[in-house]
């Protein structure tokens, strides 16, 4: 396991230099078959899944930590909870002159940020449990190149309007959104012309095939989702002790009902 993990962590850091695309013909009819419904894409992660998790946590580092904290999670208890041994931690994980006790904070100063990219990027501690898993995978999975965005270059069908830029890009590439005019009843009850999102087409292409991109993006939300409440991990091994422990203790309950009530009877 530890081999496997320094493989995939050494990996990712390398910013995962896999150069599978698929080919001119594929993109098209696989990108508009995924991209109408995106509204309905589901993140389908696994807490359980510690390799995802690991791969997710490498992830985070590699391309979140730079804007991103997570508050409430050292360093110590996310390698405890992964299987992550020290050395790795060390190696891969913990940033230069930090300790593991160190809480996931990012050294990038809030003015600043909020200076270049218009507001402060926010902790992602408790955002899969305030936005949803499926959000999240939505959201990674939806950028798309918009001129009329001076800022970033990049639009995103979850957030319209986001402020972040693309820093996936490298990965996925960046794609190109399709809109079609669709009319629709406006207020006044007159038809009106509204644009709606029809589907994606390929744009510059990233190191990552379409299916790659979305098992990484995957293992990221799952990360987060784990970041969110570090406990789950272990909560479902409390749980089967407790349960065992209530049935050993009905057992001997019924046992001493029935010593105590055989002299009464």
């Amino acid at each position: 396991m530890a081999r496997s993990l320094s493989r995939s962590l050494g990996a990712a850091l390398a910013l995962l230099a896999v150069s599978v695309t698929l080919s001119a013909e594929e993109q098209p009819a696989e990108a508009a078959a995924l991209g109408a419904d995106w509204r309905h894409w589901t993140a389908d992660t696994q807490i359980e899944n510690l390799p995802s998790l690991q791969r997710g946590a490498r992830n985070f580092m590699a391309y979140c930590y730079g804007c991103h904290s997570l508050k409430f999670l050292r360093y110590q208890r996310m390698a405890d909870d992964l299987k992550i041994p020290g050395e790795q931690l060390q190696q891969y994980l913990l940033p230069p002159g930090a300790k593991s006790t160190d809480y996931v904070i990012t050294p990038m100063p809030a003015q600043r940020a909020a200076d270049w990219f218009g507001k402060a990027p926010p902790d992602l501690s408790l955002i899969a449990r305030a936005r949803g898993t499926d959000y999240l995978f939505r959201f990674l999975t939806t950028f798309y190149a918009d001129t009329k965005s001076v800022g970033t270059g990049v639009n995103n069908l979850a957030l319209p309007g986001t402020a972040m830029p693309h820093v996936l890009s490298p990965l996925q590439g960046v794609q190109q959104a399709v809109f079609q005019n669709v009319e629709k009843p406006g207020e006044d009850g007159k038809p009106m012309m509204v644009a709606e999102f029809a589907h994606f087409e390929p744009g510059a292409n990233g190191s990552l095939d379409n299916a790659q991109y979305r098992e990484f993006v995957r293992d990221t939300v799952n990360f987060l989702d784990y970041a969110g409440e570090p406990s789950r991990l272990g909560r479902g091994n409390v749980g089967v002790w407790t349960v065992l422990f209530l049935l050993l203790f009905t057992v001997v309950a019924w046992l001493l009902k029935h010593e105590y009530w055989k002299d009464v009877r």
